[in-house]
């Protein structure tokens, strides 16, 4: 997997106060990109059934977001085997659909497809493209969180800059507070929580602290323990401990 830098990584257990934001059969979609145990391949008939149940069985903006929802992590199954093209088809359709949510009925979630699916096209595109797109991840993040200020998606996307982003640009202790915060004050999901945790791990091991980076990335793989974007982290994080 390519290294995850400026405003385009955006990797997103359900709480009593908030349900999970999407019906119950998009979460094996979820779970697939998560656990990283098939191959996009082998993840694309998943998403072939989401988009039909979403298409037969909701209607208007719910639809549109749903299926905004789908492309997005039908994305990242292509991204993370570097298919960029495929990826970025999933994006892109993605993103055409919260734009249109967001033009006729704005939301919370309309607002974040609208940066996730973003985030993550600027991923499968040239520096042009990420230069000229890449602070409007930010804005739709915060246009989320006015509507929805206990978004923690939106605030990750916020977060994820100051981890993911390349020196000089920044800000560990920063990022690491921010996705504390993230922990401690939103409506935390299942995949929230894992983002965050492996953000926070992958923070102090690019500050070679090796215990904490290790701490956090246990608590990562106790929600995704196949995930190996966490896996190898951890084996990094634990061969750096052994010098």
């Amino acid at each position: 997997m390519k290294p995850i830098i400026a405003l385009t990584i955006l990797l997103a257990a359900a709480v009593a106060v908030q349900a999970e934001r999407q019906p119950e059969w998009m979460l094996p979609l979820r779970e697939a990109i998560f656990e990283q145990v098939l191959t996009a391949d082998q993840v694309k008939p998943i998403y072939l059934e989401a988009v039909s149940r979403a298409r037969s069985g909701l209607s208007g903006a719910e639809r549109d977001l749903t299926i905004s929802r789908a492309e997005h992590l039908m994305g990242r199954a292509f991204l993370f085997e570097e298919r960029e093209a495929e990826a970025g088809t999933h994006f892109a359709e993605g993103l055409r659909l919260a734009e249109a949510v967001v033009a006729s009925s704005p939301s919370a979630q309309a607002w974040l497809l609208r940066g996730e699916n973003l985030a993550h096209l600027i991923q499968t595109k040239n520096w042009t493209f990420a230069m000229a797109n890449g602070l409007d991840v930010e804005k739709f993040a915060k246009r989320a969180l006015d509507i929805d200020g206990r978004n923690a998606a939106a605030r990750y996307l916020i977060a994820a800059r100051w981890v993911f982003a390349p020196s000089p640009f920044n800000n560990f202790r920063r990022g690491i507070q921010m996705m504390e915060e993230l922990l401690a004050q939103a409506d935390v999901l299942k995949d929230d929580r894992f983002n965050a945790t492996s953000a926070i791990g992958w923070a102090y091991l690019q500050q070679r602290n090796f215990p904490e980076a290790i701490s956090w990335l246990e608590r990562a793989l106790e929600i995704y323990p196949t995930n190996r974007f966490a896996g190898d982290l951890m084996e990094t994080a634990k061969a750096g401990r052994r010098r």
